[in-house]
């Protein structure tokens, strides 16, 4: 058994994720794309931070992304998908390059995943 309690794991998660953001800041031009993974879904949204608004959004609860992890199982390449279809909407409105904020996860698996299907769709950190 491990000595790290779940409360000790997300406690240390946000700390990690308020180091992270006093450093990195989403503009207009250069959104922040931020990620959030619980244990089943990944979220992924592109905010600009000067006037607090998301610029693009997209989930694993879409309906066609939904589908493809009921069936194969295969979170990794859901995630990668979904890098991939948050980058054809920002795209779409214009923005070539985000600053990735992984939210205090470790950059691995289905971040990783998320960060790499966004440079395939183009958007460069």
């Amino acid at each position: 058994m491990s000595k790290w309690t779940h409360a000790d794991r997300s406690e240390k998660r946000a700390w990690r994720k308020l180091r992270i953001r006093k450093r990195m800041e989403g503009t207009p031009e250069k959104p922040r794309l931020c990620v959030f993974k619980s244990t089943r879904y990944i979220y992924v949204q592109a905010v600009d931070d000067t006037t607090g608004a998301t610029v693009a959004a997209a989930s694993s609860l879409e309906p066609e992304l939904k589908a493809k992890l009921k069936t194969s199982g295969k979170h990794l390449s859901v995630a990668e998908q979904l890098g991939q279809m948050v980058s054809e909407r920002l795209k779409a409105k214009g923005i070539e390059a985000v600053v990735f904020d992984r939210s205090g996860y470790i950059f691995h698996g289905r971040i990783k995943a998320v960060a790499e299907g966004a440079r395939k769709g183009g958007l460069q950190f």
